[in-house]
């Protein structure tokens, strides 16, 4: 497994409009996605189309193929990956919610710390939504329960791309929770790691 600085370095070469390095990035942070994927589609239906594998792919080839991105380091770009992943997952929520008008299908699992909570294409949809709300009133803590839920980031990892500390990331988390407790109607998960 590459270390953070082999990865970072790729990434700055990648920004730099280096394009041959898109086949050398991708073993060195391969592992980690599918880790992020697995996370995310723990607890799938047998018969759902997005594995853990296409999840990856469909991911990196977002990421790679992007000429305006900006890397500021490993953790920035595992961040970047959650968004992206956040974005197909809620692709394929409202394509299962228009073929089943509201089957009840189970489309995704959402991770929080180790305890995966299985969450249905109306539910994945409705955090989405709730998101796109809350990052109207506090875009950082948005995003730190977009890398915590769908990511799968620690508290560390976060603080590190949201360049804030730890107990920030503590402070936010706990606001956002409850926040998004009220607009769901339900626990919104536990604390990373508090």
């Amino acid at each position: 497994m590459a270390d953070h600085h082999d990865i970072t370095a790729l990434l700055v070469e990648l920004e730099g409009g280096n394009r041959t390095v898109v086949d050398q990035l991708l073993p060195h942070v391969y592992d980690e996605l599918q880790v992020m994927a697995h996370r995310q589609l723990r607890g799938e239906r047998s018969d759902h189309t997005l594995n853990t594998t296409a999840l990856v792919h469909e991911a990196y080839i977002k990421l790679a193929d992007q000429d305006q991105a900006t890397w500021q380091n490993r953790a920035h770009f595992f961040g970047i990956a959650a968004l992206a992943m956040r974005r197909i997952l809620i692709n394929y929520a409202h394509k299962r919610r228009a073929e089943k008008r509201g089957g009840g299908a189970v489309v995704a699992t959402l991770v929080e710390g180790e305890v995966a909570k299985e969450a249905r294409a109306e539910e994945l949809i409705a955090l989405d939504e709730a998101l796109d709300r809350l990052a109207q009133l506090s875009e950082r803590q948005a995003k730190i329960v977009e890398l915590w839920f769908f990511g799968g980031l620690t508290q560390e990892e976060i603080a590190e791309v949201l360049d804030i500390s730890v107990p920030t990331i503590r402070r936010d988390w706990r606001m956002a929770r409850a926040w998004l407790s009220r607009e769901l109607g339900d626990e919104a998960g536990a604390p990373p790691n508090a």
